[in-house]
């Protein structure tokens, strides 16, 4: 009798389990740092760059100081200040302001490489590289409704200022400003979205 009552329970309890998986009451156990539902994403991959491409951005970024040097660019505000974390936003937010900042990286490097030869030669491997990341990162932006709602509190202010960058800043003080945050955008913010949720 109790054996019949024990395995009458466990069915009961199997049965609840699954209703509650189905109906979204229990969370579905997803992989740490996974993006859900986004097909192709492939974000995951650039937890750390090759040894190859970071010379190449090396190589670039010691090119670009040099000719900034040459430039004497005088800047009286950074573009992307000290406080830029992306760990002080949300999981979803952090791919938004990466591909903003990514966006404006590669627009600003491809002006600098088609103005100058030299430069253009050394930038070549960086863009390809930065190129690739920006593919896979939008393939992991999901798409919104049409009435979706605006970027709020610290990501809009952040969009806000990628956006009007280009419209305010001269293009030696917006070369100088990609250039001084290229590292951080390769080791730190690419590194953090890559890493998805264990980015704390």
């Amino acid at each position: 009798m109790k054996q019949d009552m024990s395995g009458g329970c466990m069915a009961v309890l199997v049965l609840m389990a699954a209703v509650l998986t189905v109906t979204g009451a229990v969370p579905v156990t997803r992989p740490l740092g996974a993006l859900p539902d986004a097909r192709g994403c492939h974000i995951a991959q650039f937890k750390s760059l090759s040894p190859q491409e970071l010379q190449a951005f090396k190589r670039a970024k010691d090119a670009l100081e040099e000719s900034l040097l040459l430039k004497d660019c005088r800047c009286r505000s950074r573009l992307f200040p000290r406080t830029w974390d992306l760990r002080q936003l949300q999981v979803r937010e952090r791919l938004v302001a990466l591909e903003a900042e990514l966006a404006l990286t590669l627009e600003v490097l491809e002006a600098t490489a088609d103005n100058d030869t030299a430069l253009g030669d050394v930038l070549d491997q960086p863009l390809h590289t930065l190129h690739h990341v920006l593919s896979q990162l939008r393939a992991c932006v999901q798409p919104q409704p049409t009435a979706r709602p605006r970027p709020r509190g610290r990501l809009h202010h952040w969009l806000h200022r990628l956006q009007e960058a280009s419209k305010k800043e001269s293009p030696g003080c917006l070369e100088a400003s990609v250039t001084f945050n290229l590292f951080r955008l390769l080791t730190r913010d690419l590194k953090c979205v890559a890493s998805g949720d264990l980015c704390v």
